[in-house]
């Protein structure tokens, strides 16, 4: 089996999921934040939003620095329900295209994240997109979760139904 196969069900899966809990953020509150050190609810969501994109950038290129001289990354900013979503789906799809393309010559190949031109790790790109990409999205949707829960939010069921759910 081709690595892509095994990972192309989780992909789908996950986004899937991701997408279930963005559609529950509230355009008003994406100031608020949990704790003073906290992303606010628009950094995180920001985020979320954006990591898909980290799959092209994880099979496509050999390294990426997040801090090109000195300049940190800047991460894509939405203000919206729609357009949030609308910038999710199109790096899912995005996503998806450069998982399905990829051999696996290409999965076991290093890829290297960088800051500043300090190497912060390097790792084959198969191990990348599960730990730094996917587990790190997983992440963050919990964080999200937490952020919705707090917020009197509804929280949506993942791997199964959650405290909101009928019945529970």
């Amino acid at each position: 089996m081709l690595i892509k196969d095994l990972l192309l069900p989780e992909f789908d899966q996950e986004m899937a999921h991701t997408r279930k809990m963005l559609e529950r953020v509230p355009e008003n509150q994406l100031t608020w934040r949990p704790h003073p050190k906290s992303m606010t609810l628009q950094g995180l969501l920001s985020h979320l939003v954006n990591l898909p994109t980290w799959v092209p950038l994880t099979l496509d290129v050999a390294e990426l620095d997040l801090m090109p001289e000195g300049k940190p990354w800047i991460t894509p900013q939405q203000s919206t329900r729609n357009a949030w979503l609308t910038a999710f789906d199109a790096a899912v799809v995005q996503a998806r295209k450069s998982l399905d393309a990829a051999t696996d010559e290409r999965m076991e190949e290093t890829w290297t994240l960088k800051g500043n031109g300090q190497v912060y790790f390097a790792a084959p790109k198969k191990g990348v997109l599960r730990s730094f990409v996917f587990n790190h999205l997983v992440h963050h949707r919990a964080q999200l979760g937490v952020y919705l829960r707090l917020l009197e939010i509804p929280v949506p069921g993942i791997y199964g139904p959650s405290a909101d759910d009928q019945g529970m």
